[in-house]
């Protein structure tokens, strides 16, 4: 029974701390959403380009030791955010905001043909550049582990690896600082009156189009520390965004769609889900498990977890 129990709390952690990185990575997606209503099949993609560069800016750090590729995951933030408004202002902007009314289906249409093209791009570009090997970072506390005693016998222990520990505490800081900035701050409350009624927003004097722009970059800054975060014990490599982008979707519906407090919890449900279910499940029933509550939840609960019908954050 204790071992059952030690089992469980064991599994139970790594659950946690796998979802809370889900949930920046849903975050991210949801916010795009939530302000510019466009749904981005590149954002798996925005988080490979995000693991790339922090092995690569990581082994330009080397000097900083084994704190290297955290802070080479948020030196991504800036360049992602960059990459992102300027994808906005050329590309995404011809199908999104008030230049989408009157087209078919207010663009909907044309962004997910254009978003799917940026994504297949952004692939075999990587593939090309980067080639189809795997690629990781080599650190200490990827392969290290935090060993804290339980309470349940004197032999009970509970392991956390180091890396990952870390990794899923600084995906709620950023995620809580996104939160602040969203809620508390002049330009948040710009970007959730451009989410709320854009021509509105318009006559009060807010630039929609810089609001969808900033909204987009932030959305790519996030996937690519969560991109970094996450090579600590994924090795990167041109397709791993597939790997990503239906649990970013789901984490985001099962959240409550429009609500990016909700798209974190969303992903920390599925991150719990996918660990727990190793307890009575093989390995490859995961995702299937996590779609089956995924359902179930949908059948009790339409709008999500934390939806509701006007919430934005």
């Amino acid at each position: 029974m204790n071992a059952l129990i030690e089992q469980f709390v064991q599994v139970l952690a790594a659950g946690l701390t796998a979802g809370a990185i889900y949930g920046l990575t849903c975050v991210g997606l949801a916010l795009i959403f939530g302000i510019m209503r466009v749904i981005n099949f590149a954002q798996g993609d925005f988080i490979m380009v995000g693991m790339y560069l922090t092995v690569w800016i990581a082994s330009r750090l080397g000097i900083f030791g084994d704190v290297a590729p955290f802070i080479s995951a948020l030196l991504v933030a800036p360049l992602m955010f960059t990459a992102g408004a300027a994808l906005h202002r050329f590309l995404i902007s011809r199908t999104t905001g008030l230049r989408a009314v009157g087209l078919s289906g207010d663009g909907h249409q044309a962004q997910l043909i254009l978003t799917l093209g940026v994504a297949l791009i952004l692939q075999n570009g990587a593939l090309i550049v980067m080639g189809s090997s795997p690629v990781s970072i080599v650190s200490h506390l990827s392969s290290s582990a935090w060993e804290i005693p339980l309470l349940i016998d004197e032999d009970s222990t509970l392991f956390l690896n180091q890396a990952r520990t870390l990794a899923a505490l600084v995906s709620v800081v950023v995620a809580m600082g996104l939160f602040r900035l969203i809620r508390s701050t002049e330009l948040g409350k710009s970007l959730r009156a451009a989410a709320d009624n854009p021509e509105a927003a318009t006559y009060v004097g807010i630039d929609v189009s810089r609001a969808h722009r900033i909204a987009f970059g932030l959305g790519a800054a996030i996937a690519g520390v969560a991109g970094g975060l996450l090579v600590l014990t994924t090795p990167a490599q041109p397709f791993v965004g597939t790997d990503y982008i239906i649990i970013m979707y789901a984490g985001v519906v099962l959240g409550g769609i429009g609500s990016i407090t909700g798209a974190f919890w969303g992903g920390m449900v599925i991150g719990l889900v996918q660990q727990i279910s190793t307890l009575v499940l093989p390995l490859q029933l995961q995702n299937a498990t996590v779609f089956l509550v995924f359902v179930l939840i949908l059948l009790l609960r339409p709008q999500g977890l934390f939806g509701r019908s006007a919430e934005r954050a």
